[in-house]
């Protein structure tokens, strides 16, 4: 790739993501650059719906870019003809591509997630393929591909639990309303029934956990120099589920985030370990 290329993927994706980047660069180079591509993509194209106000026209004009790519155009965007380079250099379906830019759409018109089916529909396309890119990247069996989605859903569903207060922002709630009495999930409602709020949040940090669980047996088959930044990002969100779990009102006071020497200790740790 070259330098500029890089530069704006690695930027695009150090801003989006602390975990995920500071665990990716200990990926051997070459599947770091790719990694970087992807993350790129996927936070330019959340960028743009997530901005204040969401630029739809900006996200439908990137699609569009994408769409011109992927028939092969070259569209003049870095971040998108890097990434459809990527596509075809591995085994990147674009029917997944498509799954992710629609979850992305659905943000621009849909705000709220009544049951769990809803919030696993949308992760599929949100969180779900990001695994099966992965895979596709690190050339990982398919057999590995449920496990992998799982992965992906599991740090979701911890993703909208840590981001509650920033998605009331937005007037979002991606977990499913459904589930409790409470009329929504902002902070005076939960105060207002603190105990209904922590079961709520409870309930689904135990989705996390069995989630998780389902994913833990890739880990052996995933070779050794890409299991360590897979499973250290993996811990990093077994860390914050636990932060959360201990105290559920503290994602009213910040984003629960690992700090770059708990990822780096942790990469440390699971590069000396043999298991």
């Amino acid at each position: 790739m070259k330098p500029r290329a890089q530069s704006v993927h690695k930027t695009a994706f150090k801003r989006g993501s602390r975990t995920y980047f500071n665990s990716s660069l200990f990926f051997p180079r070459s599947v770091r650059d790719d990694v970087f591509v992807l993350y790129g993509f996927v936070r330019t194209a959340d960028n743009y719906v997530d901005a204040v106000p969401q630029d739809a026209a900006g996200f439908r004009s990137f699609r569009e870019r994408y769409d011109r790519a992927v028939r092969g155009q070259k569209s003049g965007d870095i971040i998108v003809d890097s990434f459809v380079e990527l596509m075809r250099r591995t085994s990147i379906e674009r029917v997944w591509v498509d799954a992710f830019l629609d979850a992305m759409a659905a943000d621009l018109k849909k705000n709220r997630y009544a049951t769990i089916d809803e919030t696993i529909a949308y992760m599929y396309g949100s969180a779900e393929v990001v695994g099966l890119f992965m895979c596709a990247i690190l050339g990982l069996p398919e057999r590995l591909h449920d496990q992998a989605k799982l992965l992906g859903r599991s740090m979701q569903i911890i993703n909208f639990v840590r981001d509650i207060a920033e998605d009331n922002e937005f007037d979002r709630t991606y977990l499913p309303i459904d589930e409790t009495r409470l009329p929504d999930l902002n902070e005076a409602s939960a105060s207002a029934d603190p105990d209904e709020y922590r079961h709520f949040i409870t309930r689904q940090l135990a989705r996390y956990a069995e989630w998780r669980r389902s994913a833990n047996g890739a880990f052996s088959a995933i070779p050794r120099r890409y299991r360590v930044p897979i499973k250290t990002a993996a811990e990093m969100y077994d860390w914050t589920a636990e932060k959360i779990r201990r105290d559920p009102f503290v994602v009213y006071r910040k984003k629960v985030k690992p700090s770059r020497l708990r990822i780096f200790s942790r990469v440390l740790a699971n590069t000396l370990t043999r298991r």
